[in-house]
């Protein structure tokens, strides 16, 4: 983990509501995708996580969805403003374990992670599979990202406006792979869990006071006792989680 300032470079609406967020600076304590960083907002007293959707060697790169008074002050961030950051927090995901076709599952604000996931997986010589969830084809993005990289992305829509009508696990069945990889909200996890068919990887969220285990808040209960996201994860076995 790292304190430090980083420097607002881009600052640009995805869709609506959907801003993706470029920081230049000293990102040197990202290690792993599935790391994510924690930014002072201007006016507000808590720092907000975000996962990371992409890094390099001097910048980093956030996607986020505006909600409340945090976000919707973090999009009005312009460039050349600078935010207090923690980087390289938690412990991110292992892929030394993925065999040769894992399968990556995302809904909504799991999506982003994705990206430097898959980046990593290909760099490996893995061929990539994305399992991608909305709600209507109006809230897809970073799909297409996804499939410039070389990813084999299937779309699934609630409401079948693209891609398969239903969950991520109505994309799955068919699937082949050795391993998977994890993010969204909690009964896509649990639908994940009963329809995977290998080992894998859950990203967890979680509300956070502090973002590297010193508060204790956002401690969970595991098959190996009390474990913080924040610094025990926020990426967990399939075989840690209690279901």
């Amino acid at each position: 983990m790292k304190q430090t300032t980083l420097m607002v470079y881009k600052n640009n609406p995805i869709i609506g509501g959907v801003y993706k967020l470029l920081l230049t600076g000293d990102v040197s304590a990202i290690e792993r995708p599935g790391q994510f960083v924690e930014l002072a907002v201007p006016g507000h007293f808590l720092r907000r996580p975000f996962s990371v959707c992409d890094w390099d060697r001097d910048s980093v790169t956030v996607v986020y969805r505006t909600i409340g008074g945090g976000t919707k002050r973090l999009a009005a961030m312009m460039p050349g403003e600078g935010v207090n950051a923690l980087t390289g927090l938690g412990n991110g995901f292992d892929t030394s374990v993925s065999g040769d076709r894992p399968l990556l599952i995302a809904g909504g604000s799991g999506v982003p992670m994705m990206l430097c996931l898959a980046k990593k997986l290909l760099s490996e010589g893995k061929t990539v599979t994305a399992v991608l969830g909305y709600r209507t084809a109006s809230d897809i993005f970073l799909a297409d990202d996804l499939r410039y990289l070389g990813v084999d992305v299937r779309l699934t829509t609630e409401d079948g406006s693209a891609g398969v009508r239903g969950m991520v696990t109505d994309a799955m069945t068919d699937l082949d792979y050795t391993y998977f990889y994890t993010c969204g909200p909690e009964a896509m996890f649990r639908a994940v869990n009963a329809a995977a068919k290998t080992s894998g990887q859950f990203s967890l969220e979680a509300r956070m006071g502090c973002g590297y285990g010193a508060c204790m808040g956002c401690t969970i209960e595991t098959k190996n006792g009390p474990k913080r996201v924040c610094k025990d994860g926020p990426v967990f076995t399939r075989e840690d989680l209690l279901w």
